[in-house]
């Protein structure tokens, strides 16, 4: 049985650490928007679409000549968001709909229609979380790889959500070729798919990826951070155990020549700090030195200095 099939039931990884009860579902990082036409559409303006829906003809069939339906009106028609038919029938979970224009559709530029906030169809199916429809979009030929405004594949979205069934169906049914540019790839903000798990705690995730060929000791573009230092940032106790487990580099600097030991000072979880202490070269224990007290005491005498230039000036004055 492959991941998938184990998830049907439970779509949601829940094995995250950092719940915040006012969201349910992971730690929030931001009040970052994924969806589009999601919340944009009233009740009244939901059921006019579905009834637009039902008059627009899906009569004919894949197997049928695509000529036939090559005018069709949901092939064109967006609306103020920029959405197709086939996004608001994602949306809306029209399902049926969805399934006759994507069969419609194979092969066709149609399926990576972005809208204004340049998601595919692909995107809001994982954001609606429907793994069927995500396997049937990349298998009619949707591209993985596309990104939204945000630089987010359907990927990193399903990492940000925790929903391991379309994590398993995105893995396992887009082409092979993709699946390394797609684990590699970044978003704007310098997050990898596996930045992306970490930072949210889904740890089911985070293991699959490792497993996927993910570098673990990848490095986000902003900071230089690993997966461990995220781990560290976040206090995420069982986290940076799994890294550890699974082999990563705590001896990894960030840009600034920080160690993931460093961004313990400071902080409340002594397990991590003695964990990571253990496994630190001795070499690399100690801040760097423009972080250390006597730099500070330096600072703070730099600074004593020059308030006594200007008070001369102002005596003089």
């Amino acid at each position: 049985m492959d991941l998938y099939q184990a998830q049907r039931c439970g779509q949601v990884d829940y094995n995250a650490e950092g719940r915040d009860s006012k969201v349910g579902k992971g730690l929030v990082i931001s009040d970052e928007r994924f969806d589009s036409g999601v919340d944009s559409l009233k009740e009244d303006e939901c059921k006019s679409v579905a009834a637009e829906l039902e008059r627009v003809s899906l009569s004919a069939t894949a197997s049928e000549p695509r000529a036939a339906s090559c005018g069709e009106a949901w092939r064109t028609e967006i609306n103020e968001d920029g959405d197709t038919y086939l996004h608001l029938a994602i949306i809306h979970e029209a399902t049926e709909y969805a399934t006759k224009m994507i069969g419609l559709s194979t092969g066709d530029p149609f399926l990576n229609t972005q809208n204004y906030q340049r998601q595919t169809p692909l995107h809001l199916a994982v954001i609606m979380d429907q793994p069927v429809l995500v396997a049937r979009l990349l298998r009619a030929g949707c591209d993985p790889q596309l990104v939204d405004d945000e630089g987010n594949t359907a990927l990193h979205i399903a990492c940000k959500k925790g929903s391991l069934a379309c994590f398993s169906v995105l893995t396992q049914t887009c082409h092979s070729s993709y699946l390394p540019a797609l684990l590699k790839s970044t978003n704007y903000s310098g997050h990898n798919c596996l930045h992306v798990a970490s930072l949210h705690g889904f740890l089911s995730l985070v293991e699959n990826l490792i497993s996927l060929g993910a570098d673990i000791n990848a490095q986000e573009k902003c900071n230089g951070r690993t997966s461990l230092h995220l781990a560290v940032d976040l206090q995420n106790l069982n986290l940076v155990e799994l890294l550890v487990t699974k082999g990563t580099d705590v001896n990894r600097l960030t840009y600034g020549g920080h160690t993931a030991y460093h961004l313990t000072y400071g902080r409340n979880n002594n397990a991590i700090q003695k964990r990571l202490y253990d496994l630190t070269s001795p070499d690399l224990r100690e801040l760097p030195e423009s972080e250390s007290e006597d730099s500070e005491v330096e600072e703070e005498d730099s600074q004593s200095e020059d308030d006594m230039i200007y008070d001369d000036i102002q005596l003089m004055g």
